[in-house]
């Protein structure tokens, strides 16, 4: 190409030496260049876009937005300079080997971002799709992003000391040890990514609790290195990735994707209030609808028992009779078992559990029927509001320890008894 710039200049009957012919064909290329890229990033990018935009496919606007036409356009530039620089340069002059260096930089350095902004596309493709958005791809795609950036950086550094990629391969084959200790964290990350993912054990969007590094909320990435949750408090926790598969951790997206939250909270009996039915109480308690039939059952039922058996009733020893926990214990079974916000089809338990010094644990086992936080905090608090309200009728007793306003009333009342006594 030099010699015809310089039979060009001849026959308009100008000498130029052998340099000024070379800036002569950079201009040439810049100004090639300069044409090129208004043509790409001016006309053709703006075609792109309107055709982007006018697609009723969503992968095709998100693949303009995500840059990958303007980084493929700058690939293409630097490919034609290349070119132009083998066509027009001669290989033995300065200007070349600099020329030749750089654009295959830049080659390299686009081409790994166009692949970048196919994977970040990838990424917001799967996140969308409902097949694929339960499943933590971010992690796989960022170790896809980690070797693209690592052959990059092997072909750069290539590139710039002009020699074979597989030298510097094998060159790095001697610092593997020092690589592993580098690049630990993706490595484990990599690998919890694939069991997270086919194991199906962890998603975006699941209620992850994990007390030993403070986590209890909603999932909001699952990348290469670390799990972000965001708490119920609004604070984000950042858990590494291979921890999940190491450490333990709950999930409770089961429980929501359930239909309902579980229940299970103990009224503390104190002991001294439990005895026997008696007849006034029996009476009283047959007036509630929910106990009514239970009375008439039982109580028929333990007439007969101590009837065939003919026990002597005389003493309480003997024979069986109803109690006032136990028919206390019903009539929760059956109001829990009634109530409009508890999950029928999920377990319903009223069980009494082994007594300790705070008196005799009374159960509730159950579901409601949403699993939302407030909503359930109100069931909840409804429930046990009605517990506490009505066990005075069953002629029993909440066990509570002493406050502090009863231990002043007991000494007052051993006050007074002593003022009285001395007087």
């Amino acid at each position: 190409m030099q010699d015809y710039i310089q039979e060009w200049f001849t026959q308009a009957g100008l000498q130029i030496t052998p340099f000024q012919q070379s800036l002569v064909v950079i201009a040439i290329i810049v100004v090639t260049s300069a044409v090129i890229h208004l043509l790409l990033h001016r006309v053709i990018s703006k075609l792109v876009e309107q055709l982007a935009r006018k697609s009723r496919r969503a992968w095709r606007q998100i693949l303009f937005e995500g840059k990958l036409f303007s980084r493929l356009a700058y690939s293409v530039q630097g490919v034609i300079i290349s070119v132009q620089a083998g066509l027009w340069l001669n290989p033995e002059y300065f200007f070349y080997g600099w020329i030749q260096t750089l654009a295959q930089i830049w080659i390299a350095l686009f081409v790994t971002l166009t692949l970048f902004s196919l994977v970040d596309a990838l990424s917001q493709i799967t996140s969308g799709n409902s097949r694929t958005k339960s499943l933590p791809l971010n992690g796989l795609l960022q170790a896809v992003k980690l070797f693209f950036s690592i052959v990059a950086v092997i072909i750069i550094v290539s590139i710039a000391i002009d020699r074979s990629p597989m030298l510097i391969i094998s060159g790095l084959g001697a610092m593997t040890a020092v690589l592993l200790l580098v690049f630990k964290d993706p490595i484990l990350g990599f690998v919890a990514g694939i069991q997270l993912s086919a194991n199906k054990m962890l998603k975006r969007g699941d209620w992850l609790e994990m007390p030993s590094y403070g986590a209890d909320g909603d999932v909001l990435e699952i990348g290469l290195t670390t799990v972000k949750v965001q708490n119920w408090d609004k604070t984000i926790t950042s858990i590494p990735t291979y921890a999940l598969i190491t450490d333990s951790f709950k999930n409770w997206q089961g429980m929501s994707d359930s239909g309902g939250r579980r229940i299970m909270r103990a009224v503390y009996i104190d002991v001294n209030s439990v005895k026997f039915m008696d007849q006034p109480l029996t009476e009283q308690l047959t007036n509630a609808e929910l106990l009514a039939p239970y009375l008439e059952q039982k109580s028929s039922e333990i007439e007969d028992f101590n009837h065939t058996n003919k026990v002597n009733m005389k003493t309480p020893l003997n024979g069986r009779r109803m109690t006032n926990l136990g028919t206390f214990r019903a009539y929760l079974l059956n109001y829990i078992t009634n109530h409009a916000d508890i999950h029928k089809d999920m377990t319903i338990i009223v069980r009494q559990l082994a007594a300790d010094s705070k008196g005799i644990p009374l159960q509730i086992y159950a579901f409601t029927n949403t699993t939302d936080w407030a909503v359930y905090e109100e069931i909840q608090g409804d429930i046990f509001d009605h517990i506490y309200a009505v066990i005075e009728s069953f002629e029993l007793q909440i066990y509570q320890s002493p406050s502090s306003t009863d231990v002043r009333s007991i000494l007052s009342d051993t006050k007074a008894l002593t003022n009285d006594l001395t007087d």
